[in-house]
């Protein structure tokens, strides 16, 4: 094989992709063989980014704080571990651009802007920590730098964002993006369990609507990262069908496939593994660790 379909063969153990289950192979993958193709050819660093890390969930239910942690810590070394693997395949090496995208759509969600603030930094402190230099975070503040919050999701949302109607249509006849709208909504109905003061339909209902913005809000954010990022290897957390422009990937474990470190709780398993779990469950199964005085994880009991 070619170094560039090396290269992805190297991501597809962790790939996350929609469709009917098969075997996949590089040549399934034809935007990101271009996309990877330009770096090779130039001799030239490969550049991956990656939308995500945006901010903890605010269900307590869910998450052990605000601040990033053990899941946070496990998903940036797997990241830098990929890389490192396609240095050793392509020698100008490779990075990954985190594109925190908290701000773009924390008002949606229900988590504050300073709480966004102090989870991007401490992302941003726990990869100078550990060691990680091929990984950066990239956020808002990058593009639009000290105006106010609502001042930048105004500008990447009118600038970006896809038109409502216009959406409304193809989650109508698109499976994967109602799939999408779906996840997000039960996110948002998970997340404000317990803080709504209305009934259940009515939380539903406004979910709902909310999960449109949120998506809006993503949309925008990937056409502000491919604008600031035109040659990156588009990556995504979600699942992706095969030939799309961005490549799905699978962060750490979990038996709910829409899991992540900030949407979870890292569990240590006795038999040595890590897994991502609400919670309440992982307080059912282990005990509490912490590291450097803050919550971290725990560990099966």
């Amino acid at each position: 094989m070619s170094r560039t379909t090396n290269v992805l063969a190297l991501l597809l153990p962790h790939c996350r992709a929609t469709g009917p289950r098969r075997p996949l192979s590089p040549d399934d993958f034809p935007e990101q063989i271009r996309q990877v193709e330009s770096f090779v050819a130039a001799g030239e660093e490969i550049v991956f980014t990656l939308p995500g890390f945006p901010c903890k969930s605010p269900s307590p239910e869910k998450v052990l704080g605000h601040l990033p942690d053990e899941g946070e810590r496990r998903a940036l070394a797997f990241l830098h571990g990929l890389c490192e693997q396609v240095t050793e395949l392509h020698p100008p090496g490779a990075r990954m651009v985190v594109c925190s995208d908290g701000h773009v759509f924390g008002d949606l969600i229900g988590v504050p802007d300073a709480h966004v603030d102090a989870y991007a930094d401490e992302l941003a402190a726990m990869i100078r920590r550990e060691g990680l230099h091929r990984l950066s975070v990239f956020d808002l503040r990058d593009v639009y730098g000290e105006r106010s919050h609502d001042e930048k999701r105004a500008l990447v949302h009118g600038r970006h964002a896809p038109d409502l109607a216009r959406l409304r249509e193809e989650l109508r006849r698109d499976e994967g993006a109602l799939a999408l709208y779906r996840g997000i909504t039960r996110f948002l109905v998970e997340d404000a369990a317990g803080r709504f003061t209305g009934t259940r339909s009515a939380l539903q209902r406004e979910c709902r609507r909310r999960a449109y913005g949120v998506i809006q809000r993503s949309r925008a954010w990937g056409g502000l990262i491919a604008e600031q990022h035109p040659r990156a290897v588009r990556l995504s957390i979600h699942p992706q069908p095969p030939g799309s422009a961005k490549f799905g990937i699978r962060l750490l474990t979990a038996a709910d496939s829409w899991a992540t470190p900030w949407h979870a709780t890292p569990l240590h398993r006795a038999d040595g593994r890590w897994e991502l779990v609400r919670r309440a469950e992982a307080e059912r199964r282990g005990r509490l660790v912490l590291r450097d005085g803050r919550p971290s994880h725990y560990t099966a009991a």
